[in-house]
């Protein structure tokens, strides 16, 4: 995820981080569990961490996750009216 999906992560992070005046300037995926996915996220040099709970609800098996980050992807293009891209 942070490797292949870094704007990704940004995207996330600012469409389901609390409202700032601060504009976010990094986000890293670290770490998720059944119930939501763990990001450090930046601004003004300050790093905080934003937990984002699974759109599909709790998860049970390591599979599931990537499903629910797509899941969380689309949402966030959604919030922030951004064309999501298609897919692999």
């Amino acid at each position: 995820m942070n490797g292949d999906h870094t704007d990704d992560n940004l995207l996330i992070a600012r469409a389901f981080a609390d409202t700032s005046d601060a504009h976010i300037t990094d986000s890293v995926m670290t770490g998720f569990d059944g119930e939501a996915g763990t990001w450090d996220i930046t601004r003004d040099g300050i790093v905080t961490e934003l937990r984002v709970p699974w759109p599909g609800g709790p998860i049970a098996d390591r599979p599931s996750v990537r499903r629910e980050v797509v899941a969380l992807y689309d949402a966030a293009c959604s919030r922030l009216g951004v064309e999501p891209r298609p897919h692999a």
